[in-house]
């Protein structure tokens, strides 16, 4: 298989864990005879260091080029007092635009081994396995106007929450498709009681659902939805939400993992390349530490090998890794637990990488 991958590093923690991504990326390209042409681009505040805007049109160009993408971090208190226009964060919104990345899926599984890196106790996050499907270029954060302006004769600002049927009923139909591979439960998140665009959200979830008896729809307030995530998260399959309820939604849900440091996510498009990413942001406080955790974006390249290779088997060899290290004791910082071994991002990206080396060899020994 050869395959174009365009790789955006970004800011912050973005080049480590991108770098060891890369470097497993590669061990399965030697393993399994891929052939993964990598193409490197800015996008973030280092673009905008570089070029003057956060997203360059040349890496536009070179991930319309591509057969998928792998994304790091943005983002820094460098650029906080820069023009909106010109700061990091709009480069990945830019992106999602210029991609059509209408849908954002977020897996959320408790390791075992993992359990207790997180608050919660252990018969709660025992056995969870829930993905959000979050729409990603609609809501909040793209309507207009979105101002500093005058109202009623005072200063203050104005966020516009609009959405197009068509934008909803997409990013529900993938719900419901993924959902037929899982469990066959959507529950549709949103705030019905008080916006008008959740009650359409609402009416639209209905309709799809008519296409979909197999598939078992509820509806739940987004309130409600924060509470039950803590408190029973096993009950959930698919989360279906709109842009910004999925973004707290999904952080929300990585106190059931331990850490943002573990959960990986996939933006898909109707007819271009996927775009692969942890959901973790840049992290700029410990830059260059050799000390983040590299597992979700280890994780996302898992999921590119998945959803948009189409290699089942490859993936399941990194996530196997990835599990079998975790249950040996292997720890970065944020995931450390009582009687586990501290590793930086390096050591453990060698560590997934040795493991790989060894699944392999012992199935083609079978």
């Amino acid at each position: 298989m050869n395959k174009r991958i365009a790789v955006l590093p970004g800011d912050g923690i973005g080049p480590e864990i991108v770098a060891g991504a890369v470097k497993i990326l590669q061990t399965i390209g030697t393993l399994y005879s891929h052939q993964f042409e990598l193409t490197f681009a800015d996008i973030g505040g280092c673009a905008t260091d570089k070029t003057g805007t956060p997203l360059p049109n040349e890496t536009i160009t070179i991930c319309k080029n591509s057969d998928a993408i792998l994304l790091g971090a943005v983002g820094g208190p460098q650029w906080d007092s820069l023009p909106v226009e010109k700061r990091p964060e709009q480069g990945l919104l830019k992106i999602r635009k210029a991609l059509n990345l209408f849908a954002n899926l977020r897996p959320t599984t408790c390791y075992e081994s993992l359990a207790v890196a997180s608050p919660l106790k252990k018969d709660i996050i025992e056995g969870v396995d829930l993905i959000v499907v979050r729409e990603l270029t609609g809501g909040i954060y793209f309507g207009t106007p979105s101002e500093r302006t005058v109202i009623d004769g005072k200063p203050g600002a104005v966020d516009t929450l609009q959405y197009k049927n068509e934008e909803i009923e997409r990013v529900i139909e993938k719900a419901f498709e993924i959902a037929r591979t899982r469990s066959k439960k959507v529950t549709s998140v949103d705030k019905a009681n008080v916006l008008e665009t959740s009650r359409v959200w609402r009416e639209i979830a209905n309709q799809v659902a008519e296409k979909y008896p197999d598939v078992l729809l509820e509806h739940m307030l987004v309130d409600n939805a924060a509470m039950q995530l803590i408190r029973n998260p096993k009950q959930f399959d698919v989360i279906v939400t709109e842009n910004m309820f999925g973004d707290i939604l999904s952080d929300e849900a990585s106190v059931l993992t331990g850490s943002l440091g573990m959960l990986a996510s996939s933006s898909l498009s109707e007819a271009g390349p996927y775009l692969y990413e942890p959901i973790h942001g840049s992290a700029p406080d410990i830059a260059g530490e050799n000390i983040a955790n590299p597992l979700a974006t280890i994780l996302s390249v898992s999921m590119m090998l998945r959803l948009s290779f189409q290699l089942d088997k490859e993936a399941a060899i990194i996530e196997e890794a990835v599990n079998n290290v975790l249950n040996k004791g292997y720890r970065t910082r944020d995931i450390l637990s009582p009687n586990s071994t501290i590793v930086s991002t390096t050591e453990m990206v060698e560590s997934v990488n040795k493991e790989i080396f060894e699944l392999v060899a012992s199935t083609h020994a079978l």
